[in-house]
């Protein structure tokens, strides 16, 4: 169904969301976009009853959702202060991330022009076809005032409608979040919208999408999401009761769009450059389906230490392992039983990439999910300096969704129970209960470990399990776990030797090396990053199809002479081949009626 105006909605609003929080003046924000053709938006924000003294105003430094700082301080300025008069106030700079206005009379209109021109769940992309808002990004705050509700205006060019999780008010013309906190977890869209809207559940779910592609495309892709939008409410047994009763899919599938998936309470900001058909629809769709399943997991299923959310920090979690990586599990498993893969898909696009992980990298060998976790401020986008960290680190989605993997698969085994239970588990106890918007019960590791117990009735079990593998960094047998679902683990390329490394191949017929792993054969022999390779064998390395070609002539163990340039010079060396170890998942060809039985319990559809 097409969804074409709000006011039937707001009739239906509860009315407790139809009144502010308190008897305070809400802060009001006028967004508009007068030179969008260069990427700016002019921005005024009036704070009003204003007690006596400075009005901090600050812009975020952080992001919900993102665990690094992004300063967003930088792509302001024109910045203007004015009291309820319209007398120009003093502005000063006691930092870089905000002003100190002095001199009001109890009101500070301030003002300032926003540049923005990446579109992604983080920034902010500005043209003359559409605005993606990330609010951390977009709106400036006061400090003191974070508890006042908040209405926002937007100016409008012809043509665009508002997509976002905030309240609309019809009779105002704006748009309402009950405090600060709600208001920066409320991306927004603008542009000329096509909307799908349908009934789950008792809930409004609805797609906001700016694509190019045709209505027939829109209306296959929300066929899907509707699939996985059920599969992901069977794991936990009902959808949440959304703050304002609808969820939203705010959508960006445009050739200026950079790729990404942002998790919010009742909506998540979904961007991209691939179109909605062929196989890249399936890409988008694997992006849905893991930011839905966030409307449960890290959104009222919160972790305590990141309780709540501070704008002017950076956000540290000992937790994402289970906040993404279960949550990075599930999405792929959810695209499985909603029959967009096959099994053998699915061990594809999913299993091989997690088990190789697992298995090969340095990382997981060296550190626990929870030291993975706590990386997050230093990984998330933070950082341009060289760093070792594929020698020391794994993606909390990966080392996450490899133990999801694992305890799913253990609880299936040998307690006749599920991952699906935990989680449902999880969600009665730490966050079906709310409060004021938030969770009541935010959970600890212990809490986790705790439910683990409760669900397998065997706490030294789920002891065992943190301590190894969760706050430990012991390997699984994926083999073996595997095995009873009819699935094999083995080697992708049996045989073939390799150099294990990163090649840049340059212009001049020699190759740059990326960081050398722990034990590959260049680590071995001393090389590092940035050498450059200038002969293999006595021959120029002129393209990776060269390079494969030559070694596909030899077999692991094999010495090879190389010659390169170091910081220090020309040096050469003898490198002695190693066996590729790249590890792949596939259904065994033989899987007898048990193991097929196992696997369908575990991978096949559990709607009604």
């Amino acid at each position: 169904m097409i969804r074409k105006t709000t006011a039937a909605f707001l009739l239906a609003l509860p009315l407790a969301f139809c009144e502010p929080v308190a008897a305070q003046a809400p802060v009001a924000y006028d967004v508009s976009f007068p030179n969008a053709i260069h990427h700016e938006a002019r921005i005024q924000v009036t704070f009003a009853q204003l007690p006596a003294g400075p009005l901090q105003v600050r812009m975020s430094r952080s992001s919900p959702g993102r665990y690094a700082l992004h300063e967003f301080a930088k792509n302001v300025y024109d910045v203007q202060a004015t009291d309820s008069k319209g007398k120009s106030l003093n502005v000063s700079r006691p930092d870089p991330y905000g002003w100190d206005v002095t001199g009001h009379d109890g009101t500070v209109t301030f003002s300032y022009t926003l540049f923005g021109d990446r579109t992604d769940g983080t920034y902010v992309g500005i043209d003359r076809r559409h605005a993606h808002l990330n609010m951390p990004a977009t709106l400036a705050f006061a400090r003191g005032l974070e508890q006042r509700p908040a209405e926002v205006k937007f100016e409008l060019p012809a043509g665009w409608q508002v997509a976002s999780q905030l309240r609309p008010d019809a009779a105002k013309g704006t748009w309402y979040a009950p405090h600060l906190q709600y208001l920066m977890d409320s991306p927004t869209s603008l542009g000329p919208q096509q909307t799908r809207s349908w009934q789950e559940q008792g809930r409004t779910v609805e797609m906001q999408v700016l694509h190019d592609g045709t209505e027939a495309e829109l209306d296959s892709y929300v066929v899907l999401t509707k699939k996985v939008v059920k599969e992901a409410a069977a794991v936990f047994g009902e959808l949440p009761e959304y703050d304002f009763g609808r969820y939203t899919f705010i959508a960006n599938y445009l050739p200026q769009t950079s790729g990404d998936g942002m998790e919010h309470r009742n909506s998540t900001s979904l961007t991209s450059s691939r179109p909605l058909r062929g196989p890249a629809a399936l890409d988008n769709l694997g992006t849905v389906s893991h930011e839905f399943f966030h409307s449960w997991n890290v959104e009222r299923i919160r972790p305590q230490d990141l309780e709540p959310f501070d704008f002017e920090r950076a956000n540290m979690s000992s937790n994402l392992w289970f906040a993404e990586g279960f949550t990075q599990y599930y999405g792929e498993l959810l695209l499985r039983r909603a029959g967009v893969y096959t099994d053998a898909e699915y061990c594809t696009e999913a299993l091989s990439g997690i088990v190789d992980a697992m298995l090969t990298m340095p990382g997981p060998k060296r550190y626990s999910p929870v030291y993975m976790s706590q990386q997050a401020p230093f990984v998330d986008a933070a950082a341009i300096d060289p760093n070792n960290r594929s020698n020391t680190y794994l993606s909390y989605y990966y080392i996450g969704a490899g133990n999801a993997l694992a305890l799913d698969l253990q609880l299936r085994q040998n307690y006749k129970t599920d991952l699906d239970t935990y989680m449902r588990a999880v969600w009665q106890q730490h966050g079906k209960t709310q409060r004021n918007y938030a969770p009541a019960q935010p959970y600890t590791l212990r809490d986790l470990q705790r439910v683990l117990g409760e669900v397998a009735k065997d706490t030294a079990f789920a002891g065992q399990f943190f301590r190894q593998h969760i706050m430990g960094h012991e390997l699984h047998k994926y083999d073996a776990l595997l095995a009873p679902a009819g699935l094999l683990v083995r080697p992708a390329r049996l045989g073939q030797a390799t150099l294990a490394a990163r090649l840049q191949f340059n212009p001049d017929s020699t190759a740059t090396l990326g960081t050398t792993l722990l034990g590959s054969p260049l680590y071995t022999a001393g090389l590092d990053r940035e050498d450059v390779l200038l002969k293999v064998e006595g021959q120029k390395p002129t393209s990776a199809k060269e390079m494969q070609k030559r070694l596909a002539t030899h077999k692991p163990g094999d010495v090879v002479p190389v010659e390169y340039r170091t910081r220090d010079g020309v040096h050469t060396a003898q490198i002695t081949l190693q066996q590729d170890n790249t590890l792949e998942v596939v259904p065994m060809p033989n899987a007898t009626r048990k193991q097929l039985a196992f696997r369908k319990a575990w991978l096949a559809g559990k709607t009604k």
